[in-house]
């Protein structure tokens, strides 16, 4: 038999193996017949529920509902596209088929969560809890426990643990919050009982998110006790958190915090690193290989969000209420505001489509989702939703830290 006849047969037989069609169980809507690469879920955080959309057909194609409280909840792929794992912030874990429609498995793991991680393997899923303060480890494709890493810096008491991240080697990085720490669980050749834990302690006062850089090297944790930031080396083979931007805010009166800003959103683009400063209207600019300041860019109102525009020196920031209607547009080159418009009231989150050619918007008091093209900054589109937030394309299964 010759080869092209070969692969036209295995092919077939794949193609025959894959349903086009599947039932929904406990969702609504029509089946959806799409492959995974260009869907995506909306958190609809006052309903409990996850909307299942194509960005691609631009249209929604399902909805799931009984995810419990999804007041500050976080999504994260596994490896195919085809689960997403939802983290609530109930301590609620689920895991939804968003091909079927329908929830596979949901437990609840904690009294209050705060987000998570999936293994760089795929096979491990992580939960960063306040309440009992620690992280809690799961099998990705059952979701039975595996283990618990109490946040115990030693004084007897638990502290809430944030900015959990994947990076490469199988292992998780999070900060303590009330203990000023940073740690690394390192699960490769886990086989049971705890982990390897590294442990940083005073790393600075109230390490509140972090996120890492693409290339899975740095984690970098923003202080809201102080102004300032940690940074950590992933590839030194004995890393030491360092601090960065000590006192940025130094001399200057400051402002009431409307709301934490999110490090996981922040701009990496042109060489420069953006991120949201804590309660002032303005993006602080970090050279990317020598961490050293090198710019600051006034902005509308307190950054929550900066995201860099895929293939583009762009990077996107909303803001904290009460200006959270407004979206701006920076050129990371020139560090200047070059568009805003207005979306309406309570823009929570966007996500770019992966090749960055439409930004989804969520309009939370509007009930909607706003798709704008990135050339012209118009609204091509829009989408009803109920009281959306965090917007998550599966393009994020292939990204460190997403």
């Amino acid at each position: 038999m010759r080869r092209r006849e070969v692969l036209t047969g295995l092919v077939t037989a794949a193609a025959s193996a894959v349903p086009l069609a599947v039932s929904h169980g406990q969702g609504a809507g029509s089946p959806c017949s799409a492959a995974t690469g260009s869907l995506g879920v909306i958190i609809e955080r006052a309903a409990g529920s996850v909307l299942i959309v194509d960005w691609g057909q631009r249209n929604v194609v399902g909805r799931v509902e009984g995810l419990g409280d999804l007041s500050h909840a976080s999504v994260v792929f596994s490896r195919d596209e085809r689960f997403a794992y939802v983290f609530g912030r109930d301590g609620g874990l689920s895991k939804i088929d968003i091909l079927a429609g329908r929830i596979v498995n949901r437990i609840i793991q904690a009294g209050n969560a705060i987000g998570g991680a999936i293994s760089d393997d795929g096979k491990l899923v992580a939960v960063s809890n306040y309440e009992p303060g620690g992280v809690r480890v799961f099998d990705a494709d059952t979701l039975a426990p595996l283990c618990e890493i109490a946040a115990d810096a030693g004084n007897g008491t638990r502290s809430k643990t944030v900015g959990l991240v994947d990076a490469p080697g199988r292992r998780f990085v999070y900060t303590l919050y009330d203990a000023g720490e940073i740690w690394i669980a390192d699960f490769a050749g886990w086989s049971g009982g705890k982990p390897h834990v590294t442990r940083y302690a005073n790393v600075g006062k109230l390490p509140y998110d972090a996120s890492i850089t693409g290339d899975g090297r740095h984690y970098i944790a923003g202080l809201f006790g102080e102004d300032g930031l940690v940074q950590l080396d992933l590839w030194d083979e004995r890393p030491a958190p360092r601090r960065i931007l000590d006192g940025y805010g130094r001399g200057e009166v400051p402002l009431p915090v409307f709301k934490m800003p999110h490090l996981e959103g922040w701009g990496e683009v042109a060489g420069r690193l953006l991120l949201p400063a804590v309660g002032r209207h303005e993006l602080l600019a970090i050279d990317a290989t020598t961490f050293a300041e090198c710019g600051r860019v006034a902005t509308h109102g307190q950054p929550i969000f900066a995201v860099v525009q895929p293939g583009s020196p762009r990077v996107w920031v909303n803001f904290a209420h009460p200006l959270n209607d407004t979206v701006q547009v920076v050129d990371a080159r020139t560090m200047q505001v070059v568009h805003t418009f207005k979306p309406g009231p309570a823009v929570l989150h966007l996500e770019f489509t992966p090749r960055g050619s439409e930004a989804w918007i969520s309009v939370r008091d509007s009930d909607r989702i706003d798709i704008h093209d990135t050339l012209t900054h118009e609204r091509v589109a829009s989408i009803p939703a109920r009281k959306p937030s965090g917007i998550f394309f599966t393009a994020r299964a292939h990204r460190i830290g997403q």
